[in-house]
């Protein structure tokens, strides 16, 4: 039998983290790392990755590989993919995590370009990935998709409505993954709360200090709190767990 340890062991395999040069994504592909993985770390912002893989390595000794990469660009997307294969012939894990939520003040000075460039970045680049590496993994010797939404996209308010709408477009996504290549390709959906990201420093001190007085655990969530969740998620620990939607809110959201 399979001792625990060696089930979330991720030695010989690669995962690819968008968003991975900070926040969420830098904290996961760390993480994922650190259980063995050889790690892509891809981001708008080549420099920060370039930083982020240099800092995994020297901490895991794995090795990594920085891509510049807008997700929400689809030849982007595209040349991606065939970097990772290109570099490693292979891809175990792809975490869509990249993601964006302009400011605006009300809906209705919301911009198509806005609108337009939030849809990409949350939806149509992690369509595009899950396509092209999805596919690649089933024919090879399978993977996990893990994709990153948000709690917000199961009770959205005015304030981030486009980014909410294209996160449930995510999470919409996860589901037909799930049985788009299953066996060999597991596709599972991860919703946090609010978390200690920039997208949270955009709120301003006083307001995460009161969102997270409302959090049942008394504070709003740091990138680590995601380590765990997702390394299940790529592991052989969650063999048979496809179509999965994991909140990791600290129990705000538990209500639902």
């Amino acid at each position: 039998m399979t001792s625990p340890a060696e089930r979330f062991d991720l030695t010989g395999r690669v995962a690819v983290v968008t968003g991975g040069s900070r926040g969420i994504g830098r904290a996961v592909a760390e993480g994922l790392a650190t259980a063995g993985a050889d790690v892509v770390i891809a981001s708008r912002k080549l420099d920060n990755c370039v930083t982020a893989a240099e800092e995994i390595a020297a901490a895991t000794g794995r090795r990594t590989l920085p891509v510049g990469c807008h997700v929400g660009r689809w030849d982007d997307c595209d040349a991606l993919a065939d970097a990772v294969y290109d570099e490693f012939g292979r891809c175990d894990v792809l975490v869509n995590n990249a993601g964006m939520s302009p400011l605006y003040d009300g809906l209705p000075s919301v911009t198509e370009e806005l609108y337009d460039k939030v849809h990409a970045v949350n939806a149509r680049g992690p369509f595009r990935l899950s396509a092209l590496i999805g596919s690649r993994m089933a024919e090879g010797d399978g993977g996990s998709i893990i994709n990153v939404t948000t709690a917000g996209t199961l009770r959205p308010d005015a304030g981030d409505l486009p980014y909410a709408m294209a996160k449930a477009g995510l999470n919409a996504l996860t589901l037909g993954l799930a049985g788009a290549w299953a066996p060999k390709v597991r596709a599972n959906l991860v919703l946090p709360g609010a978390f200690d990201t920039d997208i949270a420093k955009a709120w301003g001190d006083d307001a995460r200090a009161r969102i997270g007085e409302m959090n049942p655990m008394k504070r709003i969530g740091r990138p680590d709190d995601m380590v765990g969740v997702c390394l299940f998620l790529a592991s052989d620990a969650s063999s048979y767990v496809n179509g999965a939607q994991i909140l990791v809110d600290g129990g705000l959201f538990r209500t639902l």
